[in-house]
């Protein structure tokens, strides 16, 4: 019996323009509330960003956002994991030095932070995932610790800068979701592992849950699920990690196989 269903949401849950069919949304959570089944969007947005996205529908959303380095229920973090200062300022010297090129995203429990220099289109293309973000004139000058570090790269170069990184691997963990982001987080800490914890909180198993992703990130997602369900338009990688296959985002394919498999659920 399904009792907890988590989604990625860029190209997953959201479809190319950032969006969901939201009607649709309104009948499936009504589904899932008569079936007790909990609903969580496991991001690497920021948590306010996804209660921005679902607005009404986040009152019984559990979000495992910032790249899974935060549960937030109800207004309330019940999980978090920071890297400490000192480090976290190491790896965006080591980022800057590498290609002063691409965005460095600080994000801190206050909110997300970018450099003053960052021109305005970008700005903007940062702002659909970050809904606090502030801009300061030195990164290096932050003093507090780091919910995770985020690389943007709109030339697709993050493979390469990847590389770079690698004196920091066994200090935290990094993921090239795809080519023009990175995500930086405390080591041990993704996808697959908040989702344990969210199954410990939420007392809930592997074969009680349903996953549904599309990134190199969200492999370890769908391993802690047994109806894991990799989109059409995932990576190859992606679709032989998951025990499924369904449509694409732009389908809205992941609240219609919601509905398809809760509908058969006693």
């Amino acid at each position: 019996m399904i009792k907890l269903i988590i989604t990625d949401l860029d190209g997953t849950f959201l479809n190319s323009q950032g969006d969901y069919d939201r009607e649709l949304f309104a009948k499936v959570g009504m589904l899932m509330a008569e079936k007790g089944v909990h609903f969580a969007a496991c991001t690497g947005k920021q948590c306010e960003r996804v209660e921005e996205l679902f607005g009404e529908f986040s009152r019984d959303l559990w979000i495992v956002g910032d790249s899974a380095t935060r549960i937030k229920y109800n207004g309330e973090y019940l999980f978090q994991s920071l890297i400490r200062n000192e480090l976290g300022l190491r790896i965006i010297n080591r980022l800057q030095e590498i290609n002063p090129h691409h965005v460095v995203i600080a994000c801190t429990p206050e909110g997300a932070i970018i450099s003053a220099n960052v021109p305005a289109r970008l700005k903007d293309k940062i702002r659909n995932s970050y809904t606090n973000l502030t801009q300061v004139e030195d990164l290096a000058s932050l003093q507090s610790d780091f919910v995770k570090i985020t690389v943007y790269d709109e030339k697709g170069h993050c493979p390469q800068t990847r590389l770079g990184l690698v004196p920091f691997d066994n200090d935290v963990y990094i993921v090239v979701s795809e080519a023009s982001w990175i995500d930086i987080a405390d080591y041990g800490v993704h996808k697959g592992t908040t989702v344990q914890k969210l199954q410990e909180i939420l007392q809930v198993g592997r074969q009680e849950t349903m996953a549904f992703g599309d990134g190199y990130n969200d492999i370890e997602l769908l391993a802690e699920a047994e109806y894991s369900f990799a989109m059409r338009n995932a990576f190859e990688e992606t679709k032989a990690a998951a025990n499924y296959i369904t449509g694409t985002n732009d389908e809205s394919a992941v609240q219609k196989t919601i509905c398809r498999l809760l509908s058969l659920q006693s």
